[in-house]
């Protein structure tokens, strides 16, 4: 009995494990939406900040966050202008280093998208339009395809930043053509599935969400003007809703919620909350806010309200998820980046801020704040918690801090 006991517990274990190392990587957090399901971490830091448990700062130029999976790290830079993935222990030691292709050099140089990793393929996507899928094992690349000349795409103003999104067999990107505007692969070979011409404009930094519904999986993005809403099945625009900015840029993933679509984007334009019919076949606009015009940051919607920063409004906002309704705005540190977990809000802000914050809809109550002084450049890379330590990428250097 002890022994078909044993094998049955064995027999799960093994069971759940692979099926947890099969589960592709998201860009912020496992659902892709700035939460992190961890307890236990400290509500409130050391005076000097929480403790740096290592650093990497052999890396080049870039904006990407790290990816985990496997036990190990993934982060994408660009050295010479050329990316490369570095393969990292979880002690911050190199296990590879390959090349993905040219990078983006131009205003703000650099990797831009987090790299997803599904089993034992990973998947980049460049700021100059080439996705790669690499063998995690050992970085070798399986399949190459570029997006300008094999699917008709077109390069925007600061480079392609669109972490790619993988669901079973599937990836999806955008390529921003006329015809192949937003595109489904199959993730093992490359070769096409569908494409949709969407509302046949340029792509616009996004990365894009899956909802998935009772009777429909719905791929939601935003392209050059517009919020659009594509069957995940077959690439049929179900519904758009125009919200454009000055620059076309909307890098924020959207939000996803008990049947609300919220949806963000900076240089004034500001946020929409959008309600999906039960079919999610179409939508009705709710309430919208000018201030929430977060640009690059993102926003994490908790307990039914939205936290985040503005961008020409450079304040830090709590949002009432139903109603719209401001709760407060602070401009205690600069507008950044906010991830959650734990009840706690962690800001990171463009001048090198990292604040941990109650999140609390009564006031924005900073605890604990500390100053990133290792690495380079832009501080927007979004950073990544995994087990007890959060991971903040800054130009040359990936830090681990340890917040457990």
């Amino acid at each position: 009995m002890k022994s078909i006991l044993f094998g049955i517990t064995f027999f799960a274990f093994y069971l759940h494990f692979n099926l947890s190392a099969q589960e592709p990587t998201r860009w912020r957090g496992p659902e892709g939406n700035g939460v992190y399901n961890e307890t236990g971490l400290l509500k409130k830091w050391p005076q000097n900040g929480p403790e740096i448990i290592w650093s990497f700062d052999q890396l080049g130029e870039g904006h990407s966050s790290p990816a985990i999976s496997g036990g190990n790290i993934y982060l994408p830079t660009m050295i010479n202008g050329t990316g490369y993935i570095y393969k990292l222990s979880m002690n911050g030691k190199l296990v590879w280093k390959a090349e993905y292709g040219p990078e983006f050099t131009d205003s703000y140089p650099g990797s831009r998208a987090t790299a997803t990793i599904a089993g034992d393929l990973l998947y980049m996507l460049s700021g100059m339009g080439t996705l790669v899928c690499m063998n995690t094992s050992d970085g070798k690349i399986v399949w190459k395809k570029d997006l300008f000349t094999d699917f008709d795409g077109r390069n925007i103003r600061w480079g392609l930043n669109e972490t790619v999104l993988v669901d079973g067999d599937k990836l999806f990107c955008t390529p921003g053509g006329k015809k192949h505007n937003v595109i489904a692969l199959n993730r093992h070979t490359g070769e096409l599935l569908w494409a949709s011409a969407g509302k046949g404009e340029m792509s616009a930094y996004c990365s894009p969400l899956l909802i998935k519904l009772p009777a429909i999986s719905i791929l939601v993005t935003h392209s050059e003007s517009n919020i659009m809403g594509i069957d995940a099945g077959n690439g049929r625009l179900l519904w758009s809703s125009n919200w454009p900015n000055q620059w076309s840029v909307h890098a924020n993933t959207p939000l996803y919620e008990d049947g609300l679509l919220f949806c963000f984007s900076g240089y004034g334009q500001g946020a929409v909350m959008l309600k999906l019919n039960d079919g999610g076949s179409s939508i009705t606009k709710l309430w919208d806010s000018k201030s929430f015009d977060n640009r690059i940051g993102g926003a994490v919607m908790v307990n039914g309200y939205i936290y985040g920063s503005g961008d020409k409004d450079r304040s830090w906002q709590c949002l009432k998820r139903d109603t719209g309704e401001s709760m407060y705005s602070s401009t205690e540190i600069a507008k950044g980046v906010v991830i959650y977990a734990d009840n706690m809000l962690y800001c990171y802000s463009e001048r090198g801020e990292l604040a941990l914050v109650k999140a609390d809809p009564s006031g924005f109550d900073v605890v604990s704040k500390t100053m990133v002084t290792k690495g380079s450049g832009q501080h927007w890379a979004h950073p990544v918690i995994h087990d007890g330590i959060l991971l903040l990428h800054h130009g040359s250097s990936l830090i681990a801090y340890k917040i457990k």
